[in-house]
């Protein structure tokens, strides 16, 4: 049965849990486009409050550091009219030795109802989806190297707000790809979403070997893997997940994965240049791109306000 082969879904195929967009079914991506596509709006409203989650709980688990991911979270949770609390990992009973899920256990007995976790343990908040009592539900905010679902959908609807559809699209994801839980959240949705083609740009030591069997084609110059694209999507180099020697200098890797207005141009015209942050200026993109007028970065930071909004307003409103 379906449920029982993705502990995201309940008996009846509905989202409960947004663990990874790997698994989910186009038609539940879409659902989750179409209603933040309803909640755009929102952000232009004079009251910029929906009652959607109203008398809910909404506790933000972030055991790593960021800054969109959370306050987006938060943004979204407020607009829902959701009671929101930031649990502060440096100065909780987590940072004293109290297991995660005592941690969970204390949380939910203080009525949470959403769990909005962010972790470096890849697969934490499949565990803490297990845990839980059928009424909570668990929002993956990033795990590791494994998942960023809403980074991942955040994407999607931007690319789906500029391009129109994703039947046609070649989709560049460049970077570090090895160490980038976006990047296969980005390829596991576009893939599904039914993107002509996915391409995989990077140094050999920073794209993993599996990638394949995940129906993306792989290249190790950027000048070929950027040429004729629709969409670039480019990554943060992840310094603090490398362990070894894994580049020469970040100097060499502007040199030969580092996106100019130059190495632009080998796309298509109306190319979308995106970016999930943080950005390295003059490391993996030039600032000239950043600034021109083909990069979508900053509307992919106002979309995942409405994104987030969607992802905890459909969760709560099933049932396990």
């Amino acid at each position: 049965m379906l449920y029982k082969r993705n502990p995201q879904l309940n008996k009846n195929g509905e989202l409960i849990h947004l663990l990874s967009t790997e698994g989910l079914s186009r038609d539940i991506l879409t659902q989750i486009l179409d209603t933040a596509a309803n909640f755009v709006s929102v952000n232009d409203r004079e009251v910029k409050k929906v009652p959607l989650l109203r008398g809910k709980s909404v506790f933000n688990l972030f055991f790593e550091n960021s800054t969109r991911t959370r306050t987006t979270f938060e943004i979204a949770a407020k607009r829902l009219s959701a009671d929101v609390f930031n649990l502060d990992i440096a100065r909780s009973s987590a940072s004293k030795g109290e297991s995660l899920l005592d941690t969970i256990a204390n949380l939910s007995a203080m009525a949470a109802d959403i769990f909005v976790v962010r972790h470096s343990e890849s697969g934490a908040p499949y565990l803490i989806a297990q845990h839980v009592a059928p009424h909570v539900h668990v929002v993956n905010a990033g795990d590791g190297r494994h998942a960023h679902p809403t980074q991942g959908l955040l994407d999607m609807y931007t690319i789906r707000h500029y391009k129109k559809d994703f039947a046609n699209l070649r989709v560049a994801v460049v970077g570090d790809v090895l160490h980038s839980r976006v990047a296969r959240s980005d390829i596991h949705a576009l893939t599904t979403l039914g993107a002509a083609e996915v391409r995989v740009v990077g140094p050999r030591t920073l794209v993993p070997t599996d990638l394949a069997q995940m129906g993306v084609r792989v290249f190790h110059k950027l000048e070929e893997g950027i040429k004729d694209c629709d969409v670039i999507i480019m990554l943060r180099l992840q310094n603090e997940r490398m362990s070894g020697a894994l580049l020469p200098s970040s100097q060499e890797y502007f040199k030969s994965f580092g996106l100019t207005q130059e190495k632009l141009q080998l796309a298509q015209p109306d190319a979308i240049v995106m970016h999930p942050g943080p950005i390295n200026r003059g490391v993996e993109i030039d600032s000239e791109v950043v600034d021109g007028p083909q990069a979508v970065i900053l509307s992919q930071v106002s979309f995942g306000i409405a994104v987030r909004m969607a992802v905890m307003s459909i969760v709560a409103g099933n049932e396990a």
